[in-house]
C-alpha cells in the first residue's frame, strides 16, 4: 500500500527468505508455512503505532492509505483468536506454502495475482526476446 513502504519491504524480504527456507529444508521433511493475514483486529494502526507528520506533496499518493489506517483500529473484520485456529488447523494437515487469513487478504492477493498475470501476457512477446 502507499505509505507502507517500509513495511512491505520487510513483509517481501520474510517472504523471500521463506520461500527459499522451505526449499532448503523440504529434504528433511520440515515444511514452512507463510501466514498472510488480512486486517485483524489487533491493536495494529492504534494509538501505539508510530506515525510520522504528514507531508502535503505525498497526500494524493498516500492519504487514502493514512486515512484507512487511522480509522481502522477495532474496525477490523479479523477475528485473531480464529486465526490462530485455523493456523493450528492446518498444521495438522498437510500445510501449503502460504495461507491466506481473511477475505481481504484473499481478495488483495488474488488482484495483485491477477496484474501480475496481465503483465506477463501484455509483455510476453518482448519477454521472449531476450534469449541468446
Amino acid at each position: 500500500m502507499p505509505g507502507f513502504g517500509a513495511y512491505c519491504a520487510a513483509k517481501f524480504a520474510l517472504e523471500g527468505l521463506s520461500e527459499a527456507l522451505a526449499a532448503e529444508v523440504a529434504p528433511f521433511g520440515v515444511r514452512v508455512l507463510i501466514v498472510e493475514p488480512g486486517a485483524f483486529r489487533t491493536e495494529f494502526g492504534g494509538r501505539r503505532m508510530h506515525r510520522s507528520e504528514p507531508i502535503d506533496a505525498y497526500r494524493v499518493s498516500t492519504g487514502t492509505t493514512r486515512s484507512f489506517v487511522d480509522g481502522m483500529d477495532g474496525t477490523q473484520p479479523g477475528d485473531p483468536a480464529k486465526a490462530a485456529q485455523a493456523i493450528l488447523r492446518v498444521l495438522d494437515d498437510e500445510p501449503p506454502l502460504r495461507l491466506a487469513l481473511g477475505d481481504d487478504a484473499k481478495e488483495a492477493i488474488r488482484a495483485h495475482h491477477e496484474t501480475l498475470r496481465e503483465d506477463l501476457d501484455r509483455w510476453e512477446k518482448l519477454s521472449r526476446t531476450t534469449n541468446l
